[in-house]
């Protein structure tokens, strides 16, 4: 229904329940509940519009809005608000843990023991979340979007080595979103294509 709103953010604050931004657009205040990233970068200015993505859930009891400071970051928690057992408590816990960068990096690298530093996420939740969210992160572009791929010869290098290998672009693009987070030396070429080649044989 909502994909975001452009307003001021007239009041932010913390409560038992959570935190929250209210946003004020036409003259409307929407209470928005965020993670503490984006309450952190989220600023009060009721003279600079900021723009806020936004998602609307529905329960029987209650209907309740998320604000995001990017799109990317919606979009994983919607993700995550699909997985059996993930609430949007839940949702908001792994994202006040990771970025929607590492998150994603972690999902596909099916490193749950990492995913467990989460509040309130166990071995067998996090099992769960790789379970259902690996095969589909792979195929969307949500982690080319998310990921940020710097610019380098090693990369430059890869992606030539790759596609002589007949890989397509797009797919090439991907692994590499998702591999290189992970990577520490990412000058190193062979690292660099190791890691990609074994993420798209996966």
């Amino acid at each position: 229904m909502f994909d975001y709103f452009k307003g001021f953010v007239t009041d932010k604050k913390r409560t038992a329940k959570g935190t929250f931004i209210t946003v004020e657009t036409a003259g409307t205040g929407y209470l928005l509940e965020v993670g503490e990233r984006d309450f952190n970068s989220i600023q009060l200015s009721e003279d600079i519009a900021q723009k806020v993505y936004v998602l609307l859930t529905h329960r029987e009891d209650a209907m309740s809005l998320y604000g995001f400071s990017n799109k990317e970051t919606r979009d994983i928690f919607q993700i995550l608000l699909s997985v059996s057992g993930v609430g949007a408590k839940m949702a908001i816990a792994l994202l006040n843990e990771f970025d929607a960068c590492d998150l994603i990096s972690l999902v596909i690298d099916g490193d749950f023991k990492e995913l467990t530093r989460a509040k309130g996420v166990g071995p067998k939740l996090a099992q769960k979340i790789i379970l259902e969210l690996k095969d589909r992160l792979i195929k969307t572009e949500l982690p080319k979007v998310a990921c940020q791929i710097p610019q380098s010869q090693a990369v430059d290098d890869t992606q030539a080595v790759l596609l002589s290998l007949g890989y397509e672009e797009k797919e090439i693009e991907n692994a590499l979103a998702r591999v290189l987070p992970s990577i520490e030396d990412k000058s190193n070429s062979e690292e660099v294509l190791r890691k990609v080649l074994t993420s798209l044989s996966m």
